[in-house]
């Protein structure tokens, strides 16, 4: 059933809305006569001459050279196998959008219809005009070694098959670091490798340019061990044969190594086969999805291991993602004509320094780790660590000059590294960090529109991917019935129903404490109880009394009718007088909080500090430092109006509060977020040369109008609204929300139950 399910997920992923994952924007205005005569006719002819007398124009007035080739021929694809070109696509297309999402690369999939190796090298060298790199993906061996060797040779732009050279890059740097934990030297290591195809000769061959010996390796491939006497073996493999009988198996080799690397199938390596090996060893076990040895018998084995994996659920995880973005933006830069062995060693230095260097704290959130540091657990960087773009390519683009492969030299080092930093924007890998760390700490979260497909949709989405328990409140035959009509799997979900009789027990234990707390404000015992049949109240309950974590609601209700169980029954932290709102917004610049946005009307001057102090609290939860603009239609004194003065006024009372927090107003949200204009006229301000993460409105009006605004027009992804100032996590879903926009607020109130609780031995619940 949950096969199917996955398999319904992923089709319909691919499928709903514009059909694939990539599409092509255009970079400049072509919305008036004038725009189109520049685009085209005849205005194009310009950039055409100009190029046609000197060929390297074509980086000025085209895309080339920010462009890369993503080509297959779909003969060697995931774990899928010789599945052609057509049904290797989707690949190709998630390739792209890892190159544009972690290094702004743009990326045409170019699928070949074509096994034979000389034909296909000669249709990727006619592309070369088009793409200022290529990247081979999916190719069988040993054709791979071919292909890859022959376009080397004769294109002037870089070429990389990363299925051989990715894999070895990001394991190198593993290992170097592990070696030095392990108080090990490279050059006397003894090597078992499992699996001799593309990936696992890569890895040996830079290994060897690393200074491991040939004679230290044995090798195994499908066939047995690599030995002398085999007449089946390439060129490139023969160096790493040895004198051994053709009968030496797997666990014979494995005595006192030093290193087991796994390039090969799932369960070949047994415990005993880890304690055989030499003191301290390094295990990289690297099939996937199950490698050669679990990451639980490695490390029962013996304690002195150290493990890497390629799956994300462990620490080391040998991920690809960690080295082609990079390598291909470093070579790009400085129109490298090809990827050589400086560059790929000079991609695994940086790696390798980078996991010994200080991790920053939106790394630590993400993995839901106190402090992440340099040892066995961690031997190579995150593959969300922000950082990685601005270490890993200025490395490769510095190999790439100094070894005479760069036609284009940087000069200033520094500004080209915030230049990458700009590129995506540091912050802008707020979902993927949130994700991840709800999944490393769950928490019990009840939904209380749980009649609603869209809720039990989102509902399975954070099940299935560890990111919550679900407890859904409602009629039990009702939810069950919806879940069947639309293909939705609640096995391992609780289902409760408020009014029946198994729960009378809760109801009336709820309905004397909500009695307790309202008795002297207008609720009688009678009104109590009654409340306690409404899933608001109930789950609300739920929250206070600690039988749930987390509260989302309001998909079918007003806003005022969500808000005000929270605020009867669970109340503001100490020292809140009011809560507020607040909405995130992804955005192409990076994620910007909004506030408020759905509580207050028209704040005071204090109300508006108190506002401004818990979006900060809120915006540093997310590990980022808040930067702060208090919006008006008034810039700095520019008008004595009541309203300007409000904002104005609210930033004297915060920088008294907290003079730390980077703060500004009151200003038009056109200077806010525009760097330049900022500079250019209001140069006293604290918010030059900050990048604006965080705008307070004078009202609720302006703050939902801009909200709406930005989120239709600006097509920016949204979360919220997140309630800000209740003791215990209960948020509010928009009327109508998307599945996507209650996943993604189910996320926020699971990282929200993290923050404001000590407790990290959550059981996964029962019905109560």
């Amino acid at each position: 059933m949950k096969e199917q399910l996955r398999k319904e997920q992923a089709l319909d992923y691919h499928a709903k809305g514009r059909p694939g994952k990539i599409e092509v924007i255009p970079t400049k205005d072509a919305k008036t006569q004038r725009d189109l005569s520049l685009a085209y006719s005849p205005g194009v002819a310009e950039p055409c001459k100009e190029i046609f007398r000197d060929v390297e124009e074509v980086y000025k007035y085209t895309a080339k050279g920010n462009l890369v080739g993503v080509i297959t021929n779909g003969t060697a694809v995931l774990g899928l196998g010789n599945i052609g070109p057509e049904a290797s696509k989707p690949v190709m297309e998630g390739k792209g959008v890892l190159f544009k999402i972690f290094s702004d690369i743009d990326v045409f999939d170019i699928e070949i219809n074509e096994t034979d190796p000389d034909k296909f090298i000669q249709i990727v060298l006619a592309l070369e005009p088009t793409f200022g790199g290529i990247n081979l993906e999916d190719i069988k061996a040993p054709e791979c070694f071919y292909i890859e060797k022959q376009l080397r040779q004769k294109m002037k732009i870089p070429v990389m098959h990363d299925d051989q050279h990715g894999t070895a890059i990001i394991s190198s740097a593993a290992l170097l670091n592990a070696l030095e934990l392990q108080k090990k030297e490279i050059e006397t290591a003894k090597f078992v490798i499992s699996g001799a195809g593309a990936a696992a000769m890569s890895c040996v061959l830079l290994y060897t340019s690393l200074g491991a010996k040939p004679e230290n390796f044995i090798l195994f491939d499908k066939d047995g061990v690599l030995h002398a006497s085999r007449t089946d073996l390439g060129e490139d493999r023969i160096p790493y044969t040895i004198s051994a009988t053709p009968e030496m198996t797997l666990a014979s080799a494995m005595k006192n190594a030093d290193v087991f690397l796994g390039l090969s199938v799932g369960n070949v390596v047994t415990p005993d086969m880890i304690k055989s090996m030499a003191d301290n060893p390094i295990v990289f076990a690297m099939a996937n999805p199950d490698p050669e040895i679990s990451y639980e018998a490695a490390t029962g084995a013996r304690s002195d291991v150290i493990m890497a994996t390629g799956r994300s659920d462990y620490p080391n995880q040998v991920n690809n993602v960690l080295g082609f973005p990079f390598i291909f933006r470093g070579a790009l830069d400085v129109r490298a004509t090809r990827i050589n062995e400086a560059m790929k060693l000079a991609a695994v230095k940086a790696l390798a320094d980078l996991a010994k260097s200080a991790v920053p704290d939106i790394v630590n959130l993400a993995y839901n780790e106190k402090t992440i540091s340099f040892g066995k657990n961690y031997i190579i960087p995150k593959p969300l660590d922000p950082r990685l773009l601005s270490t890993v390519a200025p490395a490769v683009a510095l190999a790439a000059m100094e070894s005479g492969v760069a036609k284009k030299h940087i000069l200033d080092w520094e500004a080209y590294k915030e230049e990458l930093n700009h590129r995506l924007g540091l912050d802008n890998q707020l979902l993927r960090v949130i994700g991840n760390k709800a999944r490393l700490d769950p928490r019990r979260l009840v939904f209380a529109d749980a009649d609603n497909w869209k809720v039990l949709k989102a509902a399975q989405l954070v099940f299935d991917e560890k990111a919550a328990f679900p407890i859904l409140l409602g009629e039990e035959n009702k939810i069950k019935s919806l879940a069947i009509a639309n293909g939705i799997d609640l096995e391992g979900m609780v289902i409760i129903d408020p009014r029946s009789d198994s729960q009378a027990e809760n109801r009336k234990r709820y309905s004397k404490l909500y009695f307790d707390k309202r008795q002297r404000k207008g609720i009688n015992e009678y009104e109590a109880e009654k409340a306690m049949t409404d899933r608001n109240y109930f789950g609300c309950m739920m929250v206070e009394t600690g039988d749930a974590d987390a509260m989302i609601s309001g998909l079918t209700k007003n806003y005022p009718d969500t808000i005000r169980p929270a605020l009867q029954i669970i109340g503001t932290e100490d020292g809140v007088k009011k809560i507020a709102g607040m909405y995130l917004l992804i955005t192409k610049k990076g994620p910007l909080f909004l506030a408020d946005t759905t509580v207050n009307f028209n704040p005071t001057a204090e109300e508006v500090a108190d506002i401004t102090a818990l979006a900060a609290r809120e915006v540093q939860n997310f590990n980022l430092t808040p930067r702060i603009a208090l919006l008006s239609y008034s810039n700095f004194g520019s008008s004595n109006s009541p309203e300007a003065k409000i904002m104005s006024d609210a930033r004297k009372l915060i920088k008294k509060r907290m003079p730390s927090l980077i703060v500004d107003g009151e200003m038009q949200a056109s200077v806010a977020l525009n760097p330049k204009n900022l500079q250019d006229s209001y140069p006293f301000s604290e918010l030059v040369n900050q990048d604006v993460n965080t705008l307070i409105f004078p009202n609720l009006a302006a703050g939902n109008i801009a909200y709406n605004l930005m989120k239709e027009v600006g097509n920016a992804d949204a979360i919220g609204p997140i309630l800000l100032g209740l003791k215990k996590p209960v948020h509010v879903l928009q009327l109508g929300s998307s599945v996507r926009s209650i996943y993604n607020m189910a996320l926020v109130a699971v990282i929200d139950a993290q923050m404001k609780s000590k407790s990290k031995d959550i059981e996964i619940p029962g019905k109560i």
